[in-house]
């Protein structure tokens, strides 16, 4: 049985052969020629390897260890997270913990093309209760749609079900800017009046959809998956040569730096793009701000097949440890990330659900040439 000994309020090995366990174990650092534990290293081994832990010569019991840290902010989120690591075999260590770092490409580079649309003129009528332009059945009209994908000609994958071409309110800005569309009962300063009044965020969303659009990539509506938007690589048309309609791979989420939104329904978005085969991409308008968060643990993985060892290897992820019941913040995020990258470590958020259950979202930035805005990968992952 392993032994620990409390005094002063820290747990250290109580003799050789506990320490040597414990250490083998990566858990714990040395002080003074004893093996000091961290309380969540504390509980784990009273709970999972039946340690005994005395004070003065009496066992404490669990619940008086745990006892101690009530008022220790999320301190039990924080131990179901670092649990469920260790249950898997692997290793975590506490923020702190000074590792041997590794070079190692922490952003995903995606490809960026230049629009250039011909010289089109289309006009149009806009509705402003609808949020949506209707424009006459040129050959302008139809070439937007056949070759750059703006707007839906004749019926939704049905193009020769009608004479029109039909673009929503981000279409219809952006074609207005380009010098492309023009309507005849409505300025841009109009529809950008009309689409903010029905939503407070349309001025973020657009950021979004005109940095993607600019970069050669289409951009739609991504409400079937309850996103804003969903994308196409650049070069993507409504239809390829077998006249086989092409299905997105990514979804587009707007999360700005002052907003705040409940845990479960963040992981409920992403888990429905990952349920459809699509990768969830977080977008984070505007300048980087200061939240208050900081990480919980360094993450130990495997590498061929066996388990990183905190001796001789880096640590391959950076945890931040949350619940259900709780919200995240934009700057809090942009802030967990800013410190994860400068640790030269991927991010791992860790959500325990009220059953204790411990679901992982990794975190992976976009390099998106000649962008301003940040974005990044969410993948729900099975460590």
């Amino acid at each position: 049985m392993l032994s620990l000994e409390l005094s002063n309020n820290k747990v250290f090995a109580a003799d050789q052969s506990s320490k040597d366990v414990l250490k083998k174990g990566s858990f714990g650092y040395e002080s003074g020629g004893k093996l000091y534990l961290y309380p969540e290293e504390t509980l784990y081994v009273m709970d999972v390897r039946n340690a005994e832990c005395k004070s003065k010569g009496k066992v404490v019991s669990f619940e008086e260890m745990v006892g101690k840290f009530t008022k220790s902010k999320k301190f039990m989120t924080k131990y179901f997270t670092y649990k469920d690591w260790r249950d898997r075999g692997l290793i975590a260590k506490r923020a702190e913990f000074e590792y041997k770092s590794a070079e190692r490409p922490l952003a995903k580079k995606y490809p960026a093309d230049v629009m250039q649309i011909p010289k089109y003129k289309v006009h149009g009528i806009f509705f402003s209760n609808d949020l949506v332009t209707v424009a006459d059945g040129t050959d302008s009209a139809k070439k937007l749609y056949e070759d750059f994908w703006f707007g839906q000609f004749g019926s939704y994958k049905a193009a020769d079900r009608g004479k029109l071409n039909k673009f929503d309110a981000y279409e219809t800005v952006f074609l207005m800017e380009k010098k492309i569309l023009s309507l005849r009962n409505a300025t841009k300063k109009d529809v950008i009046k009309h689409a903010t009044a029905r939503r407070h965020d349309f001025g973020k969303l657009y950021e979004a959809y005109k940095d993607w659009r600019e970069k050669g990539y289409v951009v739609k509506t991504g409400f079937k998956f309850g996103t804003h938007f969903r994308i196409y690589f650049p070069g993507a048309k409504p239809v390829n040569n077998g006249n086989e309609w092409i299905h997105s791979k990514h979804v587009i989420h707007i999360f700005p730096k002052e907003s705040r939104l409940l845990i479960s329904e963040w992981a409920r978005a992403i888990r429905v793009a990952h349920s459809v085969r699509k990768t969830f991409i977080l977008v984070m308008p505007g300048k980087a701000g200061k939240g208050n968060v900081k990480m919980d643990y360094v993450l130990y993985h495997r590498k061929g097949g066996e388990v990183e060892d905190p001796e001789t290897d880096p640590p391959k992820y950076a945890m931040l440890s949350l619940n259900e019941e709780e919200y995240i913040g934009g700057r809090e995020l942009t802030t967990a990330l800013k410190d994860a990258r400068e640790r030269k470590l991927e991010l791992i958020i860790a959500i325990a659900d009220r059953e204790t259950a411990v679901t992982y979202y990794k975190v992976r930035q976009i390099e998106l040439p000649r962008s301003d805005h940040e974005y990044y990968e969410i993948d729900w992952i099975q460590p």
